[in-house]
């Protein structure tokens, strides 16, 4: 992950040498050999996949010119479009979201906690299976994701109450592959944890709009960030609103600079007229230039 960015552009090398540097571990390596069963670890993922993210980003700042009209993340890619704005150095970042993927990793004991994916349902009717199969447990919305997809989390008894419930109603339902029941209540020790760490944190007024998925709306200024980024762990990921509001700003291409494709298939689904380019590797770099030049 993100080593063709580094042995090609020295922009890219340099961040993650910035981020080796900070985390006083070697990140780059673990990025470009692995072992996977290592990278995965969510205190690892978070800062190697921030680092990919903003090698990307930079190196299409630096040799096209890109100058976005405004910057988002789904999750942890909220982090990664802070710093491209400006908000928050990059060092300070990586060393943040480790200490976030190790408080999200804590925050729920192995195998309580569980997520799931619903496919073709609306949010209402998907919230109304939470509520009817979370009994005493923790049972919420998690990603609205749009196109149709929303993913839920919560204890994993809910969880599985909840796949048996869309079944009987023939819709289409998954438990996903995840370390943990990320952006719902059973976060709440995480977010504590992770605002006492955010206390020491500098943030700067952003460069370029950056849109909040926790509210669907362009952050007001350096002064919100730390409460917005709390608020985060335990809410859900609203990233059907945020794209449609970003797609009103009159941009013309939306570049997914980070490792997969993942959004640029959901913004294909969800707001068909504007163009999405997956520009995480040097092959998505190239088409994303040719766009630029």
């Amino acid at each position: 992950m993100g080593r063709d960015l580094a042995d090609s552009f020295p922009v890219a090398r340099r961040v993650f040498e910035e981020a080796d540097d900070r985390l006083g571990l070697a990140l780059s390596r673990l990025c470009f050999e692995g072992p996977e069963e290592a990278l995965v670890m969510t205190e690892h993922a978070q800062p190697a996949i921030l680092a990919a993210s903003v090698a990307a980003y930079r190196v299409l700042e630096e040799t096209a010119g890109l100058r976005p009209v405004a910057c988002a993340g789904h999750s942890l890619g909220e982090w990664s479009a802070l710093v491209a704005a400006g908000a928050l150095g990059l060092g300070d970042a990586v060393v943040a979201v480790r200490e976030r993927g190790r408080l999200m990793q804590e925050a729920v004991p192995a195998g309580e906690g569980a997520m799931a994916a619903v496919i073709g349902a609306e949010l209402a009717d998907v919230a109304a299976l939470c509520e009817e199969a979370r009994g005493d447990d923790v049972l919420s919305p998690a990603n609205l994701n749009g196109a149709g997809q929303v993913v839920v989390a919560g204890h994993a008894g809910a969880v599985e109450r909840l796949l048996a419930l869309a079944a009987a109603r023939r819709l289409r339902a998954q438990r996903l592959q995840v370390s943990a029941p990320f952006h719902c209540a059973l976060m709440a020790p995480a977010a504590a944890g992770l605002a006492r760490h955010l206390e020491g944190v500098r943030f700067a007024e952003p460069r370029v709009p950056v849109w909040t998925s926790v509210e669907a709306r362009p952050v007001d200024g350096a002064a919100e960030l730390p409460t917005l980024l709390v608020r985060q762990v335990t809410s859900p990921v609203r990233w059907e609103e945020t794209v449609r509001g970003m797609a009103g700003l009159g941009a013309t291409v939306a570049f997914e600079t980070g490792p997969g494709r993942v959004l640029t298939g959901l913004l294909k689904r969800t707001v068909s007229t504007l163009p999405g380019v997956p520009a995480g590797d040097v092959a998505g770099i190239e088409k994303a230039r040719e766009l630029l030049a």
